[in-house]
């Protein structure tokens, strides 16, 4: 199975270096909720990866950002906002130990 093209970037020189995982909880389960946030979550270009989670948290986000500054402002104007987002609890990547893209075939 063939998907897009990507190109892989130092995301210091493109302006993303602070790489961010956020955990979110929605406000309730039902499925139109939960439909809206994934399509609210395509639409977002910081954020790169979305996991629907077992457990405590419903979804686990990967959001790049140009700084703290820039990642608060996405995360209380926009994501906080969102009408089936309860809570998140966000965590700062100190530094990235190990990032792959090939898959061990």
């Amino acid at each position: 199975m063939l998907g897009r093209s990507v190109r892989l970037v130092d995301r210091n020189q493109v302006g993303c270096p602070v790489d961010v995982i956020c955990h979110v909880r929605l406000k309730s389960h039902e499925e139109s909720l939960g439909a809206a946030f994934e399509r609210f979550v395509r639409q977002q270009p910081n954020i790169l990866d979305c996991y629907s989670m077992s457990g405590d948290w419903d979804y686990l986000l990967r959001v790049v950002a140009a700084d703290i500054a820039d990642y608060e402002r996405f995360l209380m104007r926009v994501l906080l906002r969102h009408e089936a987002v309860a809570t998140a609890s966000s965590h700062f990547a100190l530094s990235c130990v190990k990032s792959e893209t090939a898959l061990p075939v």
